[in-house]
Order: C-alpha cells, then sequence, then structure tokens
C-alpha cells in the first residue's frame, strides 16, 4: 500500500496549502533503484515545474492520457503502460524508492509511454496538469486512516474530486480501488454528492475491477483469505 500524497487536511476535510507542505521521501535505495534512477530519469522523468506540461511535446504525441496518484512500487502502473502502447502514462509517488522500483520495472519492460513524478500529487495536479488533459484518473489503495477519527484524513473529498474533475476531460473517468469495505463507502458518498460526475456502475455503486487494472500480488492473496477489493468509477459528465 502506497503513500499517495504528504498534502494533509483540515479538521473539515479542506486542503491545506501551505509553502513547502510536504517532504519528498528519500527512504533508502537499493543499488538497483538508485542506477535506475541515474539511467532513466532524463527519459521517464518528469521534474515539478508551477507550468502546466505539454503532454503532446512530452510524449511526442496527441494521445490520450492516464495519470495514476501514488503509485507505491510502480509494478502495476508500468504492466499497465504496457498493455495499452496506445495511451501515455504519469505516475506520481512521493517515496524515491518506489521511483527507482518504477524506472527499473519500466527500463526493463521496454515502455515508452510512461513518465514519473517524484513530487507531491496535490501540487502537481494543481499547476502541471492542465484542465481538461486527463482521460482517465487512477487512485488505488490509497491510506485508508482506518480509524474514525482520522477520516478527514482521508484525501478522497469533496474538494480533492473537484480538482480531478477539472483536470479530466468530459468522459473522462476517476477510478478508485480500496481493500478498505468502510473508505469503498465513504468513496462512494463523496462522488455520488459531487456535482459533474457519473457513476459508471449499472448499480449505481461499485464495478468488477476493469481489465485495464492488473490484479496485484497482494490483491490475489487477499482473495484466497476472503478479503475484498472495491472498484469504483466515475465519468466526468460537464
Amino acid at each position: 500500500m502506497s503513500d499517495v500524497t504528504t498534502a494533509e487536511f483540515n479538521e473539515e476535510g479542506k486542503y491545506l496549502r501551505k509553502i513547502r507542505s510536504f517532504v519528498l521521501r528519500e527512504g533508502r535505495l537499493t543499488k538497483g533503484q538508485s542506477q535506475a534512477i541515474e539511467s532513466h530519469w532524463s527519459t521517464m522523468g518528469l521534474d515539478y515545474s508551477p507550468e502546466a506540461l505539454d503532454l503532446t511535446q512530452v510524449f511526442g504525441r496527441d494521445a490520450d492520457t492516464v495519470l495514476e496518484i501514488g503509485f507505491g512500487m510502480g509494478a502495476s502502473l508500468v504492466q499497465m503502460a504496457k498493455a495499452a502502447p496506445e495511451l501515455n502514462y504519469i505516475g506520481i509517488e512521493v517515496h524515491k524508492p518506489g521511483v527507482g522500483a518504477c524506472l527499473a520495472d519500466a527500463g526493463e519492460a521496454q515502455v515508452t509511454n510512461l513518465r514519473v513524478y517524484h513530487h507531491d500529487a496535490m501540487e502537481v495536479l494543481e499547476h502541471s496538469i492542465a484542465d481538461g488533459a486527463l482521460a482517465r484518473v487512477q487512485l488505488f489503495f490509497p491510506d485508508p486512516w482506518h480509524k474514525k477519527r482520522h477520516h478527514k484524513r482521508r484525501i478522497v473529498q469533496p474538494e480533492f474530486v473537484q480538482l480531478i474533475r477539472r483536470k479530466l476531460k468530459v468522459g473522462g473517468v476517476f477510478h478508485m480501488a480500496t481493500d478498505w469495505e468502510n473508505y469503498s463507502e465513504h468513496m462512494l458518498e463523496v462522488m455520488q454528492a459531487a456535482p459533474g460526475y457519473k457513476n459508471q456502475s449499472a448499480t449505481g455503486t461499485v464495478v468488477e475491477r476493469p481489465d485495464h487494472r492488473p490484479l496485484t500480488k497482494f490483491e490475489a492473496r487477499g482473495h484466497r483469505l476472503g478479503h475484498g477489493v472495491w472498484d469504483i468509477m466515475f465519468e466526468r459528465i460537464d
């Protein structure tokens, strides 16, 4: 499970924008992770800038772009990028060993349609991604903050989902997944109240795991133990 972002929220769930509001988590890099960053950052790394990216220039083509917030060690992100070469992928992660692991996997898989940020997701979304630029935003297994008194710290809050909506094009999809049923209920509650979105579930609740989201080892083990995973997909309709 990955730290999604180091952003903080107050007790009302409002995002606290502060100067230097986050600290990049360096962690301990393996030799392989360090070498991967050295070898691949120039081709796959994105340095944070407060100006919006020109995605056509970044990827050398015009294609739908998928952004993942908090990709952890990046294995499933690389798998997705390799399986869908027609799409552009951007991953954001604050934990440096995860960035190194992702770049190592991406280099080995020889994917050319993936770029990564080692930066805070909120700042990237606010400043580096143009409005209406994304076809899909992915938020998989964010920190559940499972204690009730910490629920307001969860990243899925009304203000956050409107930021995501701005960055999606009309018809674009916000795809969340969690292995905490209580968090899935929270996500549904926030999304169903959010203007401008429509649930893609035929039942108005969760969806089956779509083919584009790989089954992780962690998740497969959970299935064997009878644990659930809930996928939630909402489309931007205006």
